[in-house]
């Protein structure tokens, strides 16, 4: 029953487009069409949601359906208006006028559909082909040539046989009965090899079971009998992207850009294909052409604000974030984005309201926030599975194809394959050189699958002389690098990567090996069936946390964290002068990413600045947005903003490490802990105080202090973390013994003993294949 209440939030603006198709839904499922067309009509009346096209169209399609034709015609020409690409709205137009016997009209709107840009409706409702076939049903002779140019003499009655069995194809197809719809486009192509309805629908089947080669040559074919359909050389490039190639994929973009310059998902796409070629200012240009015809193309705005973070332009990404979620608060992950690049800024103007409203959204299933962007602020393990299941099943449901079938290997050694984009100079890339280094090659083989770049470092050298096998396949396919990973009889798969920079895994999905391995890059679960195991600790995750992981957990002995013993520390250290570090005074330190300091923690710090005379806080610079806001921040706090003192990039790690020397205390961040950060202070003797909590990403700190004998260091509440601080910095005696304590347990402690954290590493693997292969 349409309510006074649902009438006066429809006409306040209470409702979103997607509040207001659900309660219409319920109106009409009861049968209160007249109800539900009231309820569209004050809506659209009332609102300035640029998603007023999609009000409209359901207007019309229940005016259609009531049987007030002229009403739907007009509400599908305002729909018209409002998204000028709306195909399935002009379909339906079509339609109105064919049972007004209007045919002329008809056709008028089913020949603009054929170059449309709407490539979701395309791909999915089939509405292009739909078009073509109901105009093919009023001219049989429209522009559909043989392949040789030749026209085909067929009856009239064939051709609406046809014409029939067409649209029964698309419908199935539509239904995703593919096996019945593909069986009747090739009846169709058996007669007419030049049908380009089926050659079409075919090739984008086969595009979409990642039958590629077969796709192209059909869409090829497809192309040879209408040159001039743009959706056709759209559907060419993506297959093209999807085969690695990409410069041919952009020359088959700009074609179906010169057919109809308006094809907004091309140039979409076509921004997205050079942003994976990691042409950022070229990918930023082609979004920037759509923002120019659509300020609301919320795809574009999205795909802007990602290049800007990738450019580490976060203030800058922050405005399209914002616009995106206006354009449509719906856009899967738009608040996570526009959050996370908030973080980043450290501008925490909408902390609290980002931080209520994402955690509400996960627990409520919505696709609020990505999960890695999660961390830095959730410190719950429920919530943090909810967001990676959440991720997971959108991003990398299991793939239909499966590789490993049960197959079981007999090697003498066992075959580990780690896969990464971090062979190179990278934080993951620092701790795993010294453990491939120190595995032991009668016991195990190690395989490297390098899905990053070449950096030509030193670092990548030692790598590839490291590996028993080293494979470069960056420019490979995901089902390539599953075939060749199955074809090496991989007993173990470790992803490396995980949800972070540049990861693959949907290599994982094409279940290429017997036991599959989420570690170290991503501190935190997967949410996939198909990950088996999560390398962790007793204190990442204890006992009790096992229930917020969809993997196995498999434990090392003393801490999941690697570290590599060769690590070298400058013998000299540089001055306070040259770190522009005041000449007196406690230095406490933390060197974390931006993103990871959030209010709370920060308002802790700045009271214990406040307690602490003299003292200053020295942070790393990584943009000037979020010194300014963290200097505003301390002045707000009472704490001149001078005491905050910021480092810059040094280029040898070896000096980076000797100017820990001069600080007294790292200042752990929680959520999210400092992970390879914390390692390299306690490496150069630098103590570190931390706050653990209760996700994975929150406990690393902890972790590590266990692993070298300083467990004293280690809080749980913040209340105890700055009263542990104050009491450290006004005590230079304890500083002091602690820092010969951490000096002297790195030789009797396992933390930094890089050779007995790869056997530990082995005994763990070999016992997972050997459980694994008994069950």
């Amino acid at each position: 029953m349409l309510t006074d209440t649902l009438l006066l939030k429809a006409r306040q603006g209470e409702l979103n487009i997607t509040g207001l198709i659900s309660e219409a839904e319920k109106l009409a499922s009861e049968g209160l069409i007249k109800q539900m067309i009231t309820l569209y009509r004050e809506w659209i009346e009332n609102t300035k949601s640029p998603l007023v096209y999609a009000a409209y169209f359901n207007l019309g399609v229940a005016l259609s359906n009531s049987g007030d034709m002229i009403g739907a015609e007009d509400a599908y020409r305002r729909a018209i208006l409002f998204r000028h690409d709306f195909i399935q709205a002009r379909f339906n137009l079509g339609l109105i006028f064919e049972l007004q016997d209007r045919v002329n009209e008809a056709l008028e709107q089913w020949k603009l559909i054929l170059n449309a840009g709407d490539s979701i409706l395309s791909t999915e409702k089939n509405i292009h082909l739909m078009a073509l076939s109901k105009i093919a049903q009023y001219q049989p002779d429209f522009k559909i040539p043989s392949i040789k140019d030749k026209p085909l003499e067929l009856s009239q009655s064939k051709l609406e046989e046809i014409n029939q069995k067409t649209l029964l194809a698309l419908e199935l197809q539509e239904q995703d009965n593919i096996v019945e719809a593909t069986k009747l486009f090739k009846e169709i192509l058996l007669v007419n090899p030049a049908h380009f309805p089926s050659l079409y629908s075919l090739g984008v089947i086969a595009s979409k079971n990642e039958e590629n080669t077969e796709a192209l040559s059909l869409i090829e074919k497809a192309i040879q009998v209408i040159p001039t359909y743009a959706p056709a050389h759209f559907a060419k490039a993506v297959i093209l992207q999807a085969l690695k190639r990409y410069n041919d994929a952009l020359v088959s973009y700009q074609q179906a850009l010169t057919i109809n310059p308006d094809y907004l998902d091309a140039m979409n796409n076509r921004g997205n294909l050079l942003h994976e070629m990691k042409q950022y200012d070229l990918a930023f240009a082609s979004f920037a052409e759509i923002i120019k015809r659509n300020p609301n193309a919320d795809k574009a705005l999205s795909n802007s604000g990602i290049i800007l973070t990738l450019k580490n332009q976060y203030e800058e990404s922050i405005d399209f974030f914002d616009r995106l979620l206006k354009a449509n608060p719906d856009f899967d992950y738009a608040r996570g984005l526009l959050f996370y690049s908030q973080l980043h800024c450290c501008d925490w103007s909408e902390y609290d309201k980002h931080s209520e409203l994402i955690n509400r959204g996960i627990q409520d299933g919505k696709r609020e926030c990505k999960s890695l962007a999660f961390m830095a602020f959730s410190n719950s393990a429920s919530d943090s599975l909810e967001c990676a299941k959440i991720f997971a099943s959108h991003f990398f449901p299991k793939k239909s194809k499966t590789l490993w079938n049960g197959e079981r290997y007999n090697h003498k050694k066992i075959r580990i394959a780690y896969v990464s984009p971090d062979f190179r100079q990278h934080p993951v890339g620092h701790l795993m050189a010294g453990v491939i280094e120190n595995h032991d090659k009668s016991k195990v083989e190690t395989i490297a699958i390098s899905i990053g770049i070449d950096d030509k470092s030193i670092l990548r050298n030692r790598f590839i002389a490291a590996f028993s096998q080293f494979y470069d396949v960056q420019m490979k396919t995901s089902f390539e690098i599953a075939q060749l990973i199955r074809n090496l009889e991989v007993d173990i798969l470790v992803d490396l990567a995980g949800y972070t920079a540049d990861s693959r895994t949907d290599i994982f999905a094409y279940r290429p090996a017997p036991v599959q391995v989420n570690y170290l890059g991503y501190p935190g679960t997967m949410g996939l069936d198909y990950i088996d195991y999560i390398l962790a600790d007793r204190y990442v995750i204890p006992e009790e946390h096992k229930r917020f992981y969809t993997e196995k957990v498999a434990y090392m002995p003393h801490t999941y964290l690697p570290t590599d013993g060769n690590l070298k520390v400058s013998e000299r250290t540089p001055t306070r002068e040259e770190m522009n570090l005041p000449p007196q005074g406690v230095i406490f330190c933390s060197f974390n990413h931006d993103y990871k300091i959030n209010p709370q923690m920060f308002s802790v710090w700045m009271r214990i600045l406040e307690k602490v005379e003299g003292s200053v806080l020295w942070l790393m610079k990584l943009n000037e947005a979020a010194e300014r806001n963290l200097k505003k921040e301390a002045k707000n706090r009472g704490i001149n903003p001078d005491r905050l003192i910021f480092a810059t990039r040094i280029p040898l790690i070896e000096d980076h490490l000797a100017r820990y020397r001069l600080a007294d205390i790292f200042l752990d961040t929680s959520p999210y802990n400092a992970h390879t950060t914390a390692s390299d202070a306690l490496f150069a003797g630098l103590p570190v105080l931390t706050y653990m909590g209760d996700t994975f990403s929150a406990r690393v700190a902890g972790s590590l202090l266990n692993a070298i004998g300083v467990p004293e260091l280690i809080t749980h509440s913040l209340e105890e973390y700055e009263e542990l601080a104050v009491k450290l910095a006004l005590n230079s005696q304890m500083i002091s013994e602690l820092k010969e304590k951490l000096i002297a347990n790195k030789e009797s402690y396992p933390l930094f003993k890089t050779k007995l954290f790869a056997e530990n590493l082995e005994e763990v693997f070999i016992e997972i294949v050997n459980l694994e292969t008994a069950l």
